[in-house]
């Protein structure tokens, strides 16, 4: 007989591939984890891949009833003031998860968010963070929380290792729902994402407005007058095998429309009801998100090629010495063009930089709709 927590695996991994919109998926992985792991309280964060900054933040228990405020003291918090730990750490960290219990060695108060934040608004005892990652890349990070009303206060080792076993299920479900949530929108403008609808074989079953201009863009025919551009076929035949287990991922790629613009495409498998339901898809063409924000940086600032790989590095947390190996750049030099970036943005460090990214880039967006790309859609 499979033990709990193996049940639990299993029903996130199945959760994973079913499709559901990113707040059902999230609440209902959440309400599975919590019978393996007791919580409090829970913020599910997805980021960005590209920076792995915070594009939406989904709350649970007590943490529901945080105010806009209190949100911006949580950015505050995480991305200007120096703390033992925060959420780009993680992926330094053993299983990419840790706890403040952990990080503090039990002395709670040398972390300045639990001391001047959680523990005085929300009574919050010990909290753990795990980095939601797939295939190298980082969907969303998941903050769990016990307060002083809990059985037990902090978490322990096991239940660490745990929650860091199961963070690639859950990234796989955040990814898959972000592609699967536009299937059933509205029809939206023009210039927004085409969304597709086809079944197991291919045949185009309802589409929204946008999608008929992305096809034509691709070289395709008028929809439902003819087989979708090769391309895109291929996409859904990639998503047909990651349904059946075959790929660990679902399919997602970039492609030139005739004028010579970059779009992406994606598909993955929509959930069916009924006995006769035949597996659907969801076909996603939209215009390639910005992979980083580098380019209004680059406009604003003057930023050289160079310059800009380094503040892509930066955003994602990257240290000097790992920036210097990645470029091929000694980490005096990385200092030197750290230096000039700092100068070129009005910013005094790394943490000020990413700060002003984030509030001036992914701030004002936070509540909007997260495409495919892992990006304000």
């Amino acid at each position: 007989m499979a033990s709990p927590t193996e049940r639990t695996r299993a029903q996130l991994d199945a959760l994973s591939t079913t499709g559901l919109d990113t707040p059902t998926f999230v609440a209902a992985s959440l309400e599975v984890l919590h019978r393996a792991v007791p919580f409090a309280a829970a913020c599910f964060a997805t980021t960005d891949p590209a920076t792995r900054l915070v594009t939406s933040a989904l709350k649970t228990g007590t943490m529901t009833t945080v105010t806009p405020e209190q949100d911006e003291r949580w950015a505050f918090h995480e991305y200007v003031v120096e703390d033992v730990y925060d959420y780009l750490d993680l992926l330094d960290r053993p299983g990419g998860v840790t706890t403040t219990h952990r990080e503090t060695a039990g002395d709670l108060v040398r972390c300045n968010r639990y001391e001047n934040f959680f523990h005085p608004l929300w009574d919050v005892t010990d909290e753990l963070r795990t980095a939601v990652t797939a295939d190298g890349s980082m969907w969303a990070f998941l903050a769990l929380f016990r307060d002083t009303g809990d059985r037990a206060t902090t978490f322990n080792a096991a239940e660490m290792e745990f929650v860091s076993t199961v963070s690639t299920s859950l990234a796989r479900g955040v990814r898959a729902s972000l592609v699967t949530s536009l299937a059933g929108a509205a029809p939206v403008e023009e210039a927004g994402p085409g969304v597709i609808v086809v079944t197991d074989r291919g045949d185009v079953l309802s589409a929204n407005a946008a999608a008929v201009r992305r096809i034509a863009e691709l070289g395709g025919p008028e929809l439902g007058r003819g087989a979708l551009p090769m391309p895109v076929q291929s996409v859904v035949g990639a998503a047909r095998r990651f349904a059946q287990g075959q790929l660990d991922w679902a399919p997602r790629v970039r492609m030139r429309t005739a004028d010579g613009r970059w779009v992406v495409v994606s598909a993955s498998p929509l959930t069916s009801f009924g006995q006769a339901a035949a597996p659907t898809f969801a076909v996603t063409v939209e215009d390639a998100g910005r992979a980083d924000v580098l380019p209004l940086l680059v406009e604003a600032f003057g930023l050289t090629p160079r310059e800009q790989d380094v503040v892509r590095l930066v955003l994602r947390g990257v240290s000097t010495a790992e920036i210097a190996t990645t470029l091929h750049l000694s980490a005096y030099t990385v200092q030197d063009h750290l230096k000039v970036v700092f100068d070129k943005v009005g910013v005094r460090s790394r943490r000020e930089l990413t700060a002003r990214v984030f509030a001036e880039e992914y701030a004002p967006q936070l509540g909007q709709a997260v495409g495919a790309s892992g990006f304000f859609a």
